[in-house]
């Protein structure tokens, strides 16, 4: 199928859909599980926060460039950003964070569904994925809760 707004808009929602009903079904004991441990520690709850936090940032961003900017700036910290996100969002419980994605995640789908598909190839600069298409970066944000999504389910397998 053809990448069309519409299509990856429901994509979006798809697997917003399966991302809350797995995060939503965990115990308190397993939000506080240990996922990463290179560098500062993330828990679950790290984790989604992060999903929440850097998908608020997107919908700015991706909007900018199809307004014609450039994207993100060069000299953009990916890390420096997770670490003030982390500061900004401590103190949410989880049921905060999950209302927190299904906002943002609507918000998101809502605005890639009313792109024009011509939208779609306008380039911009991605903090990870450097210089790319708007259909590309659409298209990491639901890879993005995947990657995280495996990792957490690894962590789990492994206790």
């Amino acid at each position: 199928m053809p990448e069309t707004p519409a299509f990856l808009a429901e994509r979006l929602k798809a697997e917003g859909e399966k991302t809350v009903a797995h995060f939503g079904s965990l115990s308190a004991v397993q939000w506080g599980t240990e996922i990463y441990t290179e560098g500062t520690t993330w828990t679950v709850r790290n984790v989604f926060a992060h999903l929440v936090t850097s998908e608020r940032a997107f919908v700015k961003l991706f909007a900018q460039i199809q307004q014609g900017g450039p994207g993100s700036a060069e000299d953009f910290s990916i890390d420096r950003y997770n670490a003030s996100q982390q500061r900004r969002t401590q103190n949410m419980s989880p049921a905060e964070l999950l209302e927190g994605f299904r906002a943002v995640r609507t918000e998101m789908a809502g605005w890639v569904a009313g792109l024009d598909p011509l939208d779609l190839e306008r380039v911009g600069r991605h903090p990870y994925l450097g210089k790319t298409t708007l259909a590309e970066m659409i298209k990491m944000i639901y890879r993005h809760d995947q990657i995280h999504f495996r990792d957490v389910r690894k962590a789990f397998d492994a206790a």
